[in-house]
Parts: structure tokens; sequence; C-alpha cells
């Protein structure tokens, strides 16, 4: 009997609503932590802990960079992993508690000396980052196993996203106000140590719950080819000759410095060039928080619109132009009077609708990469192609935490400081505005370059179906 002619990619293999709304949990719980760090943890250390500007200008990308080497060995361990939970989900299981206690770790800010609290801090991002990478990396790559139809892929990751932007949403609209009540005392008076300490707590709590969550609902569905060899260094190599990887590992750099850039200065630009004096302006919400609060609305609408095109349009190109356009909007802050407050809510979110799709498409396309990695090495290695996107973040976390401190310490930021320098104030403007703009550009155009259009992804999935259709018509020995 001959293998059926290839017919169209395979379309069917639409999840259930509770699958992708489960899954969609999972990047809710990561970003109860990875947001909140982006957005205030070098305030946090500066400004709250005292650790000096130029300790944060080595220590942190320091940490990231070393961290982002987990990544690929925990993408092999994936790989090789056997469970009757399948290769990915297992981790979602046992990883949950330990990410959620290195959360907390973090924001301890025990009573010590400024070296002490150099090295506590040293230790306690390095355990954080450990953690984030053995449950997100087969987070990640349970995306690619869901389905062996890139649309439905792309669904799923814009459920994804919708869930990652609800959390980061949640974190804006609630940190600040957490902190504040939480932090409390009798008096009135606000110790944001406390503060922070109390509201981490909680959020480690809904993150453990919510990983579960994702585990009880997922299933994993594409298996590696049969008699598939395991072997670390040609898996390396293939991944490094895998040229629609290699764009897309650069794209996802930029990506997550230009949001790490932006979300880090967002604080520091509110409190300073802007002068939020932390009255409220809407709901009892100060600036800043309305900012990141309706910034996140942005991204959630975004994403949401998205799942209803997803199936009928080229990812790359949409990616590419979303990116493009997002650079250009952030880029357009520096031009922004302070005094015009409205111009920028509206500005943020237009351009954080554009941003939330970009996020979506741009982790679709791994999936993509997977499958055209099995289809032209015959070798199918999800893990690792997807902790190249754990690889990207914390590469690009590395890079933001640089420039961030680099410009703080450049331009003359003084921590004790209440009102800054002019040049501090061009320091603080560049890091929100047209640094990260330019890095969003960098991104949509290694997305032009991308190699993997949406026809040649179907020609892959089509001639991949008629593979795995063969072998399993291929008698098995008794």
């Amino acid at each position: 009997m001959n293998p059926p002619a290839p017919g169209p990619p395979a379309d069917g293999e639409r999840l259930k609503a509770g699958e992708y709304i489960g899954y969609a949990l999972g990047d809710t719980a990561s970003n109860f932590f990875f947001k909140t760090f982006s957005i205030f943890l070098p305030y946090y250390y500066v400004v709250v802990w005292g650790i000096p500007n130029g300790a944060l200008l080595w220590m942190l990308p320091v940490v990231s960079f070393i961290g982002a080497f987990t990544d690929p060995i925990m993408g092999l361990i994936a790989d090789r992993t056997r469970s009757r939970w399948g290769k990915f989900r297992p981790y979602l299981l046992w990883g949950a508690i330990p990410y959620g206690v290195c959360g907390c770790l973090m924001f301890a800010g025990p009573t010590l000396n400024t070296n002490g609290k150099i090295i506590y801090a040293l230790i306690t991002y390095a355990l954080m980052l450990t953690s984030y990478s053995v449950i997100n990396v087969p987070y990640s790559s349970l995306l690619g196993v869901v389905s062996s139809s890139s649309r439905t892929r792309a669904v799923a990751s814009s459920f994804r996203f919708v869930g990652a932007f609800s959390g980061a949403l949640l974190i804006s609209l609630f940190v600040r106000p957490l902190v504040k009540y939480l932090g409390a005392d009798r008096t009135g008076a606000v110790n944001e140590m406390r503060g922070f300490q109390w509201t981490m707590a909680i959020f480690a709590v809904a993150s453990v719950i919510l990983f579960w969550v994702s585990f009880a609902t997922t299933r994993e569905r594409v298996k590696p080819p049969e008699r598939q060899k395991t072997n670390v260094r040609e898996e390396l190599g293939e991944l490094l000759r895998n040229r629609p990887w290699v764009m897309l590992l650069l794209a996802s750099i930029f990506s997550t410095t230009f949001i790490a850039l932006q979300l880090g200065s967002t604080v520091f630009y509110f409190q300073y060039v802007v002068g939020d004096d932390k009255a409220p302006v809407f709901l009892g919400l100060d600036r800043t928080t309305v900012f990141l609060t309706t910034g996140s609305l942005g991204l959630v609408l975004g994403t949401i619109s998205l799942s209803s095109i997803v199936r009928r349009i080229d990812k790359k190109h949409c990616a590419a132009a979303l990116s493009a356009i997002t650079g250009l909007c952030f880029a357009a802050f520096y031009f922004v009077p302070k005094e015009s407050y409205g111009i920028m809510l509206v500005l943020n979110v237009f351009a954080q609708f554009c941003a939330g799709p970009t996020s979506a498409l741009t982790w679709a396309l791994y999936g993509d990469v997977a499958d055209y990695g099995e289809w032209k090495f015959g070798r199918r290695s999800t893990g690792l192609v997807y902790s190249a996107s754990l690889f990207a973040i914390k590469t690009g976390v590395v890079v933001s935490n640089f420039l961030l401190p680099f410009f703080l310490a450049r331009f003359g930021f003084l921590r004790e400081a209440a009102r800054q320098s002019p040049a501090a104030l061009l320091g603080i403007t560049l890091a929100f505005s047209l640094v990260p703009g330019f890095i969003a550009l960098l991104k949509a155009a290694m997305l032009m370059i991308y190699p993997l259009n949406q026809k040649r992804v179907d020609d892959v999935e089509r001639e991949l179906a008629a593979r795995r259709a063969a072998v399993s018509l291929v008698p098995t020995a008794l």
C-alpha cells in the first residue's frame, strides 16, 4: 500500500477551549514574577533596598549572562525526559514551588551592609534564573507539541500571550497599591520593603497554583521521529545550521531588550521626569500605575484581536510590521512634552496594542522552526529549539540590565536626590524612548530577514505529515 498523498496542512487539531486557557494560565503564572522584575526590580534594588547604581551595572548582566546558558542545558534535559506525563509537562508540576520560593527570596530584603546586599542579590537572582529555566523552558516547549498544525500553535500562542499580558495587567494595576497597602503601619507611614515582601508572597502562591492548573489541562501530541537518536554535539550543530532559528534568536533578543529596558525605565521616567507625586488621578491610582495598567490593557486587547485572524495571515510579515510601528511609537515619546500626560497614555496604548500580537506571533514561529529542523535534519529537538526563546529572554535582560544602570550612572542619577540634574533626566528619557524604540526597529529588521513565510511552513508541514504517515504504515517486527 502506498502512503497517502500529502493533503493540505493539518488544521484538525484545534484544541478545546479549556486547554487553550489552561496553557495560557502558565504564562500568567510566569509573569507574576517576570513582569514584576522587568518593571520594579531596578527600582527595588536601587531606591528601596539601597544597592548602589555602580553595582547594578555589572551585577545583573553578569548573573543574567551566566543564567542564560542554563536554558540550552534545560532544553537538552527536557528533550530526553520520558514520563507518563510526557517530556515537558512534569516540570510544570515539580518546578512550581521552587519558582515561587525563589521569587520571594529575591524581595526578602534582609538587613545587611552594602557588600552583603550585593552578595545576597547575586545568589537569589541566580537561583531565580535557574528555577525560571527549569519551569519555563519546558513550558515554552509545550507549545511546539500541543499540535502538529502551525495555525493551531499560533492560536495557542495568542491565548498564551493573552494570559501573559493579563498577568502583566494585574502587576501593573496592583503592585504599587499592594506595596502601599501592605507596607503601611498604623500611622499610615509606608514601609516599601515590607510591602514588597508581602506582595511577592501573594504572587508566589498564585503562580504555583496556576502552573499546576496548566499542567493538569494540557496534553503533548507531537512525538519525535521513531528511533530518533540523541547526540548533544550533533543537535547543537544542527541548531546553529538552522538559519530560521538564528534569525528568530536575534529577533527575540532585540524584543526582550526593548521590553525590559522600556519597562525598567518607566518608574524612573514618571517619578523623576514627569514628576509623579503618587497622587491619585483615576480610580485612586497614580500616574505611573495608570500608564502601566492602560499599556497592559492594550497588550491584552491587541493579542485578543490576533486570534480571529491568525489562521489567515503570514506571521512573519505581520510581526515585522507591528514591531516597526511599536518602535516608532516609543521613539516618539522623546518628543512628547512631560506635561502632556493624555498624549502619553494614548501613544502607549496604541504602541502596546501593536506589541501584543507581535510577541504572540514571534513565539509561535518557534514551533515552525522546530518543524523545519525535523524536516531538514530528520531529528526533532523541540526543547532545545524553544530553549532559545528563554536564552533570548535572559540575553535581552542582560543587555537591558546593563543599559539602564549605564544610563543612570553615565548621566549622573543620584538616589538621594529628590530633584535630578538635567543630564540625569536626559539619560532616563533616552532609556525610556529613543533607545528602546531603535531596538524594536532592529527586531523588525530581523523578522524581515527570517526566511520562513507561511507558504514555506505549509510545505514543510505537508511533507512531515506524509513522512509520519509512511512510517506508521511500516509493519512492526514481531
